[in-house]
């Protein structure tokens, strides 16, 4: 597979430029170029949106309010752009020299431009509905990696409580809900400059360099190379420019807070360009270890990114991409929330079982922020890749080939049973990652009245243990295990330095055909069908052996450390393929409406278990090996309008029902790491999303959105128990109806933001002051319903207050929490089911000042 993308690309980049010469040569430019001023002052204008009609290229204006685009288009052509405060303007150029003046508008409200259809377009006329953050938004509000971003749009959940387990989900599905097993895919697509990213790890770096992000929502997999449950998140990264420039970026802030980011990009040649970017954040711990006397959870994240766009002809423009994220914190602790009494005997009891060792928790408030974890912590988190990426002019259509290799090295040690006593005292699940993946599509103007995309995608995928994953008990073990009254249990040394050492590899391969067109039948009604073939085959390879621990012969004793760890071993092979596809009617009566409706069917591929398999009477239950595929049935109605031309108001519904959807449960077995994958027979989430902007003067304008997501299992009746029903008459039990984890049924946003003219030690600019705020009601955190497992609605407040001078420079003080609630991002039960559970903590009230230039 990597030879054969590699050729592929390597095919790709000598033809390509042959055959868009054999076009017919049109008179084109390789380059336009030329600045953005206000119309009444004449002073140029940074960071201006200026794109071709039509196409995906487009640029952004300088410090000197300078752009250039690379094209092949023929002149003449229309430029359009935008700029917030400005009427967007439209102006046909007939030279590669030019200078743009745009007015400021107390009747307009800033268009937006995205590129998710593979063409350049604005979000309020395409039937998708869709979300778009800025960079400069982003960086701003302090969302500088995909975790902060759920603060500013209400349908997605990210759930974190280390690097690798990461829950990335739009609208409550895409990923299972709690902590992550390596052998399912992820429904939601992560694209960056149209590579996609494999693994869920992905959404813990920091951003770099980021232009624009752009939220699908629903499924997407005919547009998209890898097939999209859930929705998709375009990312896409500042361009190469010939012209030259940088960005210098500083925060200093509370808890020794240091965030520095840069960007430097210019020309090497004629026909070459180049960017490099880097990001650097720390940031001292926001939980105290008593154990170790210092502070735990830290931030130390380093981001590099290098890009070389190639331009052999005017049709043709070639980037080479490469890029590194490497993550150091000291940990990524929890703390003990609280502990709930169970259906085990009275001995068995968490306080129980802690008052006969001796031990006392250091805090039962966990707001304090105090853990006194025992074991060594170690979160290094290593990410990067890279790309080359073609797009040739070809007739009325680009031509695009994307290949790219990726990997991810996961290099851990936690602790599992969340308190100072040596119970497991080894949870070191290391991973590595490698990815190819290759992309072909062509989208363009097929006729006057069709236009859109065809692509085939191919990935493959090995995913090791690097080289062993281990799982080892302590000194206080025993006492957790204990399940009878037996003196056995308490024979010295029975679980001191017990574990398990696990080998596995995972080889999957993917391939699909999509396609989407859009059928204009009239200049109001378009008919948008689509269609997509996903084939999908994954190899699993999985041992685990025992080590350690008392060495004896005594029958009695092996089967307590047999009730611990047992070995295991299995590997087998499983495929499948699958059509899906959706079809849209979308009218549109006038500008200022765009109405749509969609049906679509989408697939999730087969799963694996690759953390460990229960056991009933010692035996391993092999058939839960393999997790069957989702399959997908999605309908929504959306529309979009600008009930003004200071306004917008956006209103989608929508119903998704997912059939043999994949759950992570949990298991009060040690020997299930992370616990299991299993298929819940039916679910079905349905909801309402409502987002809209308004600009109330030339100076103040608010964006804001809502959704109500009710996410139910309609059957699941071989559930797990939820942790207070542990150790009764049953394992499982059937929870049809009861209500999806992750899911508040209410969230969300509110942004406003006041700007003014006016001038800072002699510099021309504008004064801003922002605010963003951030809600959501209560929502489960356990596969089962728990009673004790639900997290209390909160709301968040975070502002910020600055100058943006004319010349480039800018500083702003902000604060994020800047009201200080407490809150819990995710509930964890403890490993072995004592009772207790831990919490991921949100941040404490932070804030700082951020010093940024741009040239």
């Amino acid at each position: 597979m990597k030879q054969f993308s590699t050729s592929i690309s390597i095919l790709l980049a000598l033809l390509i430029p042959l055959l868009a010469s054999a076009q017919d040569k049109p008179i084109i430019n390789a380059k336009i170029s030329g600045k953005v001023v206000d119309a009444k002052t004449n002073e140029f204008i940074i960071g201006a949106s200026v794109y071709i009609k039509g196409i995906t290229n487009g640029s952004s204006t300088d410090a000197n309010g300078e752009f250039s685009i690379i094209t092949a288009q023929k002149l003449p052509f229309t430029l359009v752009v935008t700029y917030v405060g400005y009427q967007k303007k439209e102006v046909v150029i007939s030279s590669n020299k030019v200078e743009i003046a745009i007015e400021e508008s107390n009747n307009e409200l800033t268009d937006v431009v995205v590129t998710s259809r593979r063409r350049q377009e604005s979000i309020q006329d395409i039937p998708i509905p869709i979300s778009v953050i800025r960079g400069a938004v982003a960086e701003d509000a302090g969302a500088f990696n995909p975790n902060r971003l759920k603060e500013l749009i209400p349908s997605v959940q990210l759930y974190s409580s280390n690097g690798r387990n990461t829950t990335l989900n739009i609208r409550g599905l895409g990923s299972s809900f709690g902590l992550t097993n390596d052998g399912i895919d992820p429904g939601v697509g992560f694209y960056v400059d149209g590579v996609y990213y494999a693994r869920p790890a992905a959404t813990a770096i920091d951003f770099v360099d980021v232009d624009r992000i752009e939220v699908l929502r629903g499924p997407q997999g005919t547009l998209f190379g890898k097939n999209t449950t859930a929705g998709a998140f375009n990312i896409t990264t500042r361009t190469p420019s010939f012209t030259p420039g940088a960005t210098f970026e500083a925060s200093y802030g509370n808890l020794n807070y240091i965030q520095v980011k840069t960007s430097v990009t210019g020309p090497i040649s004629k026909k070459l360009a180049a960017r490099i970017s880097f990001s650097g954040t720390q940031r001292d711990g926001t939980i105290f270890n008593t154990t170790t006397l210092k502070p735990t959870n830290t931030l130390n994240n380093l981001g590099f990114r290098a890009q070389v766009l190639y331009t052999p002809s005017e049709n043709v423009n070639i980037t080479f991409a490469g890029d590194n994220a490497r993550q150091r914190p000291d940990g990524n602790a929890t703390v003990v929330a609280g502990v709930v009494p169970t259906k085990r005997a009275v001995y068995r009891q968490f306080n129980a079982i802690i008052a006969d060792l001796g031990y006392k928790l250091p805090t039962t408030n966990p707001f304090d922020r105090i853990t006194d974890a025992d074991s060594p912590w170690r979160v290094n988190n290593d990410f990067g890749g890279a790309s080359m990426n073609v797009d040739a002019k070809i007739g009325k259509g680009t031509l695009t080939s994307t290949s790219a290799w990726r990997y991810w090295v996961w290099d851990p040690s936690n602790d599992r049973d969340f308190i100072g006593l040596p119970v497991l005292t080894k949870s070191q699940g290391n991973s590595r990652h490698d990815q190819w993946t290759q992309e072909v599509r062509y989208a363009g103007q097929f006729s006057e009245r069709l236009s859109g995309v065809l692509g085939v995608f191919l990935i493959d995928q090995i995913l090791t243990s690097n080289p062993v994953q281990t799982e080892e008990s302590g000194s206080a073990q025993w006492r957790f295990a204990q399940n009878t009254t037996s003196a056995l249990w308490k024979t010295p040394g029975l679980f001191d330095g017990f574990g398990t050492k696990t080998t596995s590899r995972l080889h999957t391969l993917g391939a699909a055909i999509f396609s989407q067109v859009d059928w204009k039948i009239s200049d109001k009604l378009h008919v948008l069908p689509g269609i997509r073939f996903n084939y999908d085959k994954k190899d699993v390879d999985y041992k685990r052996e025992t080590y350690g621990g008392l060495q004896t012969t005594d029958p009695a004793l092996i089967a307590l450390k047999n009730g611990l760890y047992t070995n295991q071993a299995f590997n087998f092979s499983v495929n499948e393929n699958n059509i899906s596809g959706q079809i849209t009617l979308a009218y549109k009566p006038n500008k200022s409406f765009n109405l749509f409706g969609t049906y679509a069917t989408s697939y999730k591929p087969v799963g694996v278990n690759l953390g460990g398999l229960p056991t009933a009477n010692g035996v391993v239950l092999l058939d839960l090996a393999r997790v069957n595929p989702e399959f997908v049935t999605h309908y929504e109605i959306g529309l979009k309008t600008k009930p003004s031309a200071l306004s917008t108001l956006n209103i989608t519904l929508y119903n998704t029902d997912i059939k043999d959807y994949q759950t992570q449960v949990q298991t009060a077995e040690l020997g299930v790491n992370r616990g299991y994958l299993a298929n819940a027979e039916k679910v079905r989430v349905k909801g309402l999303e409502v987002d809209g902007s308004i600009r109330l003067t030339s100076h103040f304008s608010l964006t804001g959105a809502i959704s109500y997501t009710d996410g139910i299992y309609v059957s699941f009746k071989n559930a797990p128990v939820p942790l207070e029903e542990t150790g009764g008459t049953s394992a499982f039990k059937d929870i049809s109806g009861a209500e999806l984890p992750g899911i508040s049924k209410w969230a969300g946003s509110l942004s406003g933001e006041y700007i003014h003219s006016g001038k800072f030690l002699d510099l021309k600019g504008n004064y801003f002051i922002g605010l963003d705020t951030y809600a959501r009601s209560t929502f489960s955190s356990s596969a089962s319903p728990s009673q004790y497992l639900n997290i209390t609605g909160y709301n968040l407040l975070n502002g910020r207050i600055g100058f943006r001078a004319s010349n480039g420079f800018s500083v702003l003080l902000w604060g994020r929490n800047i009201l200080d609630r407490d809150y819990f991002e995710q509930l964890l039960p403890a490993a072995g089911s004592a009772g207790h559970y831990a919490a991921v903590l949100g941040d404490p009230a932070t804030y700082g000042v951020t010093l940024r230039f741009t040239y």
